[in-house]
């Protein structure tokens, strides 16, 4: 007798199903994830990552030397390569036939005479160069200064969400050597005594580098980036290290979310979230960030500063998180463009650390004729539709108003966005 009815059939082919799907998905996870060997499976896989299709027969062929590799491959993952060493091979900006320009000159407006304001405070959002003139005639003194700007970024830095670590005791020592520097006559140039913020993936002894993550959160890195160095030895003091987001990706660390000073509803963008927020803030006069893909520039548009993402192998980053070996670039996010030109000044050129670095002269002229110079710009992005269209082309239409000449130039077709990840 049958004691199947058709409806228990049913039930029985139904388990049965079950059953064996959830074998074999068990047995992909453990060929996948725990088993000895690589199985056909695991090839599978990786073909629709990296968009191939092998036959049956060609992953088997595969299978023997793959798993030979294994081993090899655990080797490789135990030894411990730290963030900062480079690849072996350097990447040169420099395009062969081109004639880089080897004289140096560096020259600015002769520095404002003004009288120190009433209340110092009215300092915060002053160009470097006023700031310059008030401590080089010691109307100011660099301890006065500092204090200031800590005090603003113990008031405004938690609700920006821009502050990571609060350099108190590093910055009034070095304020304090600074006004004995100036006072003995000893002056350094036009950062001396001028507080900044670092972004928080250059190392700074003796105070945390985070990287905005929360796995870094506590992490020391006990030497200084040459930038950080370059500057000290400029004079210039530093009071903070500042946000970026989490491994230098976007305006989220795990501090928060840093806010744009316009609208503290919204962030700041990033990578370097806290330089921008921070400068436009009136928090710092200046601060140093960092560029991948866009964490200068997007930042500065969106908090109404400027930054100045250099030509890649300009700044040392020896020291700093690398993101990109061949893209990473360091820079200065200030308050207008002859501030972003004196920090540059300081903190170019080779340091025998990062080899990407070039030894190429910097000059700036703050007298030189506009109507001399040729600004490119690509024509097509520029009439496309992105959201800062409106303020980029106000800044087009000023700078032709200026007499600088506009040159329409168009890049080579190519997925630039698809190898930026």
């Amino acid at each position: 007798m049958n004691i199947f009815t058709k409806k228990t059939r049913r039930i029985f082919v139904t388990v049965i199903l079950v059953l064996v799907f959830c074998f074999s998905v068990a047995l992909n996870i453990f060929l996948i994830k725990g088993g000895k060997n690589i199985s056909k499976y695991n090839i599978a896989a990786a073909e629709k990552i990296i968009g191939l299709q092998l036959t049956s027969h060609e992953r088997k062929l595969m299978l023997p030397n793959l798993s030979k590799n294994l081993a090899r491959y655990k080797k490789m993952r135990e030894v411990k390569l730290d963030n900062s060493i480079s690849p072996a091979l350097i990447f040169n900006p420099i395009i062969p036939g081109i004639k880089i320009e080897q004289k140096k000159f560096f020259s600015i407006e002769e520095l404002p005479k003004i009288a120190a304001p009433t209340y110092i405070e009215d300092m915060a959002f002053q160009p470097i160069p006023v700031l310059a003139q008030l401590l080089k005639t010691r109307q100011i003194t660099s301890v006065e200064l500092t204090t200031m700007f800590i005090n603003r970024l113990e008031k405004f830095g938690p609700r920006l969400e821009c502050t990571i670590t609060l350099a108190k005791d590093l910055a009034l020592k070095q304020a304090q050597k600074a006004d004995r520097e100036i006072a003995s006559g000893n002056y350094r140039g036009l950062l001396h005594g001028i507080p900044w913020g670092a972004k928080d993936l250059l190392a700074t002894k003796g105070i945390k580098t985070t990287w905005g993550a929360a796995p870094y959160k506590d992490q020391i890195i006990d030497i200084n980036a040459t930038v950080v160095e370059k500057l000290e030895e400029s004079g210039a003091v530093l009071i903070a290290k500042i946000s970026l987001g989490a491994l230098a990706m976007g305006d989220v660390w795990y501090g928060g979310k840093t806010r744009n000073p316009w609208n503290i509803s919204k962030g700041s963008s990033g990578s370097s979230a806290g330089p921008a927020a921070a400068v436009a803030a009136g928090l710092m006069p200046f601060a140093i960030g960092s560029e991948t893909w866009g964490s200068i520039v997007s930042p500065s548009t969106t908090c109404g500063v400027t930054g100045l993402r250099p030509t890649f192998g300009r700044v040392s980053r020896y020291g700093a998180m690398a993101l990109s070996w061949t893209m990473d670039k360091i820079g200065p996010i200030c308050r207008n463009a002859e501030d972003c030109a004196i920090v540059l000044n300081s903190i170019y050129g080779p340091d025998d650390k990062d080899l990407s670095v070039q030894n190429i002269p910097f000059s700036y002229d703050s007298k030189i004729e506009l109507t001399s110079l040729k600004i490119g710009y690509l024509k097509n992005d520029f009439e496309s539709s992105y959201s800062f269209k409106h303020t980029d082309s106000l800044a087009l239409k000023k700078i032709k108003e200026l007499g600088v000449k506009l040159i329409p130039i168009e890049l080579p077709n190519f997925p630039y966005r698809s190898i930026s990840f």
